[in-house]
């Protein structure tokens, strides 16, 4: 066997290619979310903090959801920017958090 041949190989166990049946599938998921988000408020009969909690859950499954198959945060080799992506999240709840707080007090 080729060096070529061994680091083709090696390379091909280190990152697995899923094809396109998880873009079809993650795509399905994300428009039926939106559908889901869009019906809500069109239908306009329910409870306004019931819509408000439906639509924040259904935009955090969204996200979380993209994150893990768009951006493919799922696989391995993916934590630094899963690190960097949580410290984010701190970083701007508690300056929203500091700014709520600054100006009610």
């Amino acid at each position: 066997m080729s060096a070529h041949q061994e680091s083709s190989s090696a390379a091909g166990q280190r990152h697995r290619h899923e094809g396109p049946k998880n873009h079809y599938l993650s795509y399905i998921v994300s428009i039926i979310l939106t559908m889901l988000a869009f019906a809500a408020v069109i239908y306009g009969d329910l409870n306004r903090a019931f819509l408000l909690w439906f639509l924040v859950i259904l935009a955090l499954a969204q996200v979380i959801f993209q994150l893990a198959y768009w951006m493919h945060m799922k696989d391995r080799g993916h934590t630094y920017p899963i690190l960097f992506l949580a410290m984010g999240f701190v970083t701007a709840l508690t300056a929203v958090a500091a700014a709520v707080y600054w100006m009610w007090w």
